[in-house]
């Protein structure tokens, strides 16, 4: 059975901090397959697009990516290489509700990771992908999109800046 998890939201220490591999033998586990299973009822939940583990209070390398064709789930993953090419996206996060702001993101990235059954993957993603793949990534290091915001566009009272 899924179940939909509460969202830690800003300021909350928990959001801060860096998250820990998922060891190789547990990669493939049930129990990463069940916290594979929360993290996208919860994320569908939410109407999200991305959603990390630590935006749950769980400190590990575990993200959901879903561009708009179906979530799929990346363990331990990392940014292999990135475009010289950025630009600038307004961003907003389940754990920062309510405030929207521009990021500049790296246009494209090549990122490595397992998959929810352990097998490694490697993905070449572009444009909305690349964002909420760097967005999410940056969640596993403790950081969020406020703190790589170039201008707040939006409050939690729906004011335009």
């Amino acid at each position: 059975m899924q179940m939909h998890v509460r969202v830690e939201t800003e300021p909350n220490n928990e959001l801060r901090v860096r998250s820990n591999e998922v060891p190789p033998s547990e990669l493939g586990s049930a129990r990463i397959k069940k916290l594979i299973s929360d993290l996208t009822e919860t994320m569908r939940a939410e109407n999200g697009c991305g959603i990390a583990a630590p935006q749950v209070g769980i400190h590990e390398r575990v993200i959901i990516v879903d561009p708009g064709n179906g979530p799929r789930a990346y363990v331990n993953p990392k940014i292999v290489s990135r475009s010289l090419r950025t630009f600038s996206f307004e961003e907003g996060c389940l754990s920062v509700p309510g405030v929207w702001g521009m990021v500049k993101r790296h246009r494209s990235v090549k990122v490595r990771a397992h998959d929810e059954n352990g097998i490694e993957v490697s993905l070449q993603a572009t444009d909305l992908e690349a964002v909420i793949l760097q967005h999410e990534i940056d969640h596993l290091d403790g950081v969020l999109f406020i703190d790589r915001v170039e201008k707040i566009t939006r409050l939690p009272n729906h004011q335009i800046l």
